[in-house]
């Protein structure tokens, strides 16, 4: 299972990464396993607000419905709107088919880096 060195992770399975002053967000390697195939994705719309810990949108998998909550405060200035087409994008590459893009975003710094998040996922 992959955990990349530069992301930053939530005790929730979500991974951000700032890119120029925006934050990117998706769900984790471990996520995606854990649910099994992708069915359906469900976002928001560019515009909302987005809050730390809250959630923004749902991943449907052949065994269940499963919140995706956010791992940072702020407002959703892009979706990925391939995903709403072909969720099975997320199992493929967790890392590469992003969710959300926010800015503004507040709470970066409360997440877990790399290691922290391997020895949370294995505890």
């Amino acid at each position: 299972m992959a955990v990349l060195e530069n992301l930053k992770y939530s005790q929730d399975h979500e991974w951000a990464k700032e890119e120029d002053g925006v934050v990117v967000v998706g769900i984790t390697d471990y996520a995606q396993s854990e649910l099994g195939d992708l069915v359906f994705v469900n976002l928001p719309e560019e515009g909302d607000e987005v809050v730390a810990g809250e959630a923004f949108g749902d991943v449907e998998s052949v065994k269940a419905v499963s919140d995706v909550l956010s791992p940072v405060s702020g407002t959703v200035v892009a979706i990925n709107e391939e995903l709403l087409d072909s969720p099975q994008l997320i199992n493929e590459d967790p890392y590469g088919a992003w969710f959300i893009k926010v800015e503004n975003a507040e709470g970066l710094d409360d997440l877990m880096d790399a290691a922290g998040y391997e020895a949370f996922i294995e505890a």
